[in-house]
């Protein structure tokens, strides 16, 4: 069997050696290259010729299945790696080894005599761990192996030569100030990237170099913890922490790394607000506007963010009474708003009690104490010149309208508000578009009219008056003063005469026939009743009289039955109002009283004509638009008439004109030689053409092309088609062209006249059926009766031919 002479390759392993080799040798399962030797116990098997036939079998020995092999050997010989042997080998050198695998004769080389294998080149564990390698016993004599191919492992054994790395530093972090001993901060991971299995050059520990005494690294996790209590981020925020990572769990000689971890404190809100100092003082003048701060204060806070967010409130009622405060969200400062008016000569000095407080507070951190800071504000306010002041906000005034010019209106008052108490001037302010009714003594104030008032024109009239001080005129003060124009019963009451009253013709005596009203721009309390009656002085009307119904109405009432429109249309009624304000004020008025037959049925008085304009719902625009609608068709019609008539008559009256008149035929033609197809008449004279319809609407007679009558339609028999033969057919149109131009008959208008002549003596004949009337035939065309009634009337026309032919 081939066997590994190389026992250990260091004098550590040499005991485990010698172990692994007993119990290779006890338990044959966990050898995993067998070698095979000739000694083989005998099998006798009967062979067919009855002899024995022995057959050998291997021995199996148990060897070595690795070989191990130092990386990074920097020695000037090839590495040792380990020797290959068979049983069968005697030692004469008939025994060759062979090796193959990977790096079979780059890497690794044997000697193919002795079995020994060296390694060529440097190897490297953590770019390839283990080979795997084939080797064979071949008989140098016969070429055959000795041994099946075995497989065998060349493991590289591993030497610490990587040192720990941290592949994702360095890191951030943080962690919240005032933090716990202990509290979790950070956890670094290391990798190494030698045998974690053989020895201590994978095992890591951890340690830190820099950071002390603020942070602390466990060993074996990595995770960093703080290591100072109540670390505070207002006396340093940011830390720089090395961490160490060492191998052959921190032995001397071990390879290590580091990384930088950055730990920032982040903010607690851990500070209360702190005013710079307890005392403020500010100078507010008099005239400052309501609504506008006066004044900034500002608390100090060393946190940061919503931790340093802070509150202001005004604690004395006093103050809280006369200003506001309110934080301003960028500079985080208490702005202080008037809000009320300040006096000076009421109250010179102002005292507030500000309290600044954080609005976000830590439950954890109560035991700091309060988080609450207050000072004190003192406001002094300062005198101001000011404009003088009027006695009331807005003056009402009250005033008789028609009072005489300069009566007095009222009066405003107005003083200084300084101590120096300077006289005051009053101005109406004016306006350019409206007039002015009032004017003001500018020393005392008194306002008095400068035109006539009139209520029922300008009932109330709104004056803006103006103060300043004699001394400084630029200080001024306005006040609105509204003036109202009391009424006097200077208007008469009047009846409304627009609008005509109707009397039907079937109203009866006694009948109420209008209730009429008046009117009075006079205040109700001038003219609250009105009464009616007729004018004094004329005698009684025989036809109406009016009832005061004592409620400001009165009614016209009928004295007799059966007015005529056409005895009378119009009424004119005189009547007579009066009010009861004082003085007394009466008007006449003339009522008009039409006469109208009334709709039967109705209540409505509306005159029929008019009824009947409503009835048919058309307004009186409407019906303007529709007679102006029929007026213009009207003229339209008028219009196309009279063009029609003025058009010029035709110069030839005919039925039929010959320029428009087609010809039409239906048979076929002749040839050359079928002279009657056409009549030429036609083209001669438009009268010859007349003579020459027939009526469609009768039965014609029967023609025969034979007959006597045919000269007279302008058609030619055979025998003067010969007569004329011998004419010449250019003298022949010359002589028509000559009688048309002489003709004083014709149309006032050019004419074409076609003559077409094709000659004559065709070799073909004529396939016309025109000729074939002269032409005798021996067909019986009395058959065609049995045809049917559509061969009837052809039967009919073919045997009044064969009659005609037979005499």
């Amino acid at each position: 069997s081939i066997v590994n002479p190389r026992s250990c390759l260091c004098p550590v392993l040499l005991c485990l050696c010698f172990l692994e080799r007993g119990y290779e040798a006890s338990h044959h399962g966990q050898a995993k290259i067998i070698s095979r030797s000739h000694n083989a116990t005998h099998n006798h098997n009967q062979t067919k010729d009855g002899e024995t036939e022995i057959h050998h079998r291997p021995k199996r020995g148990w060897i070595w299945n690795q070989f191990f092999v130092l990386e990074e050997h920097i020695g000037p010989d090839a590495q040792y790696v380990g020797k290959l042997h068979s049983n069968s080998d005697k030692g004469d050198g008939s025994v060759r080894y062979i090796l193959s695998g990977e790096g079979a004769g780059s890497i690794f080389i044997i000697n193919e005599v002795t079995g020994d294998i060296h390694a060529t080149k440097s190897l490297d564990r953590e770019k390839k761990s283990h080979y795997v390698l084939h080797a064979q016993a071949i008989n140098l004599n016969t070429n055959k192996p000795l041994e099946p191919e075995s497989e065998f492992i060349i493991k590289v054994q591993d030497i610490n030569d990587n040192a720990p790395k941290f592949p994702e530093g360095p890191f951030v972090t943080s962690v919240p100030e005032m933090s716990e001993v202990g509290t979790s901060v950070f956890q670094v991971t290391a990798t190494d990237a030698d045998d974690p299995t053989y020895g201590n050059s994978a095992r890591v520990v951890y340690s830190i170099l820099h950071g002390q005494p603020y942070f602390s690294v466990d060993p074996k996790s990595g995770i960093i913890r703080t290591a100072l209590a109540d670390m505070d981020r207002e006396a340093r925020e940011h830390y720089s922490v090395v961490i160490q990572a060492k191998d052959m769990a921190g032995q001397v000689g071990g390879l290590s790394g580091s990384t930088t971890v950055n730990i920032t404190l982040t903010d607690v809100n851990d500070n209360p607000p702190k005013f710079p100092q307890k005392n403020y003082q500010v100078f507010v003048p008099e005239s400052a506007q309501v609504g506008k701060p006066v004044g900034k204060m500002k608390a100090s806070d060393e946190d940061i963010g919503i931790n340093a967010e802070i509150k202001y409130s005004i604690l004395n009622p006093e103050g809280a009474g006369m200003f506001s405060i309110s934080t301003d969200k960028d500079t985080r400062e208490g702005v202080i708003t008037l809000r009320k008016p300040l006096n000076y000569e009421k109250k010179k000095h102002y005292s507030l009690h500000i309290a600044a407080e954080n609005t976000h507070l830590d439950p954890h951190l109560t035991y700091l104490g309060s988080f609450k800071d207050d000072a004190t504000l003192k406001i002094t306010v300062g005198d101001v010149d000011e404009p003088p002041i009027f006695s009331m906000d807005y003056y009402i005034m009250e005033v008789y309208e028609n009072t005489r010019v300069g009566t007095e209106v009222g009066a405003v008052t107005a003083r200084d508000p300084d101590s120096k108490n300077s006289p005051v001037r009053y101005f109406i302010e004016q306006r350019e578009d409206k007039a002015v009714y009032f004017d003001i003594e500018s020393i005392s104030g008194v306002i008095r009219t400068t035109q006539l008032l009139d209520r029922e024109d300008t009932p109330w009239h709104n004056i803006t008056v103006m103060a300043t001080e004699e001394d400084n005129p630029s200080l001024q003060s306005h006040v609105p003063v509204t003036v109202q124009v009391l009424d006097v019963n200077d208007n008469p009451p009047m009846i409304n005469t627009e609008d005509e009253i109707i009397i039907c013709e079937s109203t009866r005596a006694g009948q109420v026939i209008q209730t009429i009203t008046a009117v009075d721009k006079d205040d109700f309390a001038n003219g609250k009743g009105f009464s009616f009656s007729f004018p004094g002085g004329i005698p009684a009307n025989p036809n109406f009289t009016i009832k005061d119904n004592e409620d400001s109405t009165a009614s016209i009432i009928a004295r007799r039955r059966r007015f005529h429109r056409l005895t009378q249309e119009l009424y004119e009624l005189p009547v007579v109002v009066w009010d009861d304000g004082e003085p007394v004020l009466s008007s006449t008025s003339t009522l008009m009283l039409r006469v109208c037959s009334c709709q039967r049925g109705t209540r409505l008085k509306i005159c029929q004509g008019e009824a009947f304009l409503s009835s048919a719902g058309l307004s009186t625009g409407a019906l303007i638009a529709i007679l102006l609608c029929v007026l213009i068709l009207l003229a339209i019609v008028i219009l196309f008439i009279t063009l029609r008539r003025s058009k010029k008559e035709p110069l030839i009256i005919s039925e039929e004109d010959i320029r428009e008149n087609v010809v039409t035929y239906d048979d076929e033609g002749g040839g050359e030689e079928d002279t009657e197809a056409f009549d030429i008449i036609a083209l001669r004279n438009p009268a010859a053409a007349e003579e020459l319809k027939f009526r469609r609407d009768v039965r014609p007679e029967c023609i025969r092309p034979w007959s006597s009558r045919r000269p007279a339609r302008g058609r030619h028999s055979p025998s003067s088609l010969d007569i004329d033969e011998e004419m010449d057919i250019g003298e022949f149109i010359k002589q028509r062209v000559t009688e048309a131009d002489q003709d004083t008959s014709v149309p006032p208008y050019d004419s074409l006249q076609t003559y077409a002549y094709e000659g004559q003596g065709s070799p073909a004949g004529s396939i016309s059926s025109l000729g074939s009337a002269g032409a005798h035939s021996e067909v019986d065309y009395n058959s065609l009766d049995d045809w049917g009634p559509k061969f009837e009337k052809i039967a009919e026309l073919y045997g009044e031919e064969v009659e005609t032919r037979e005499p």
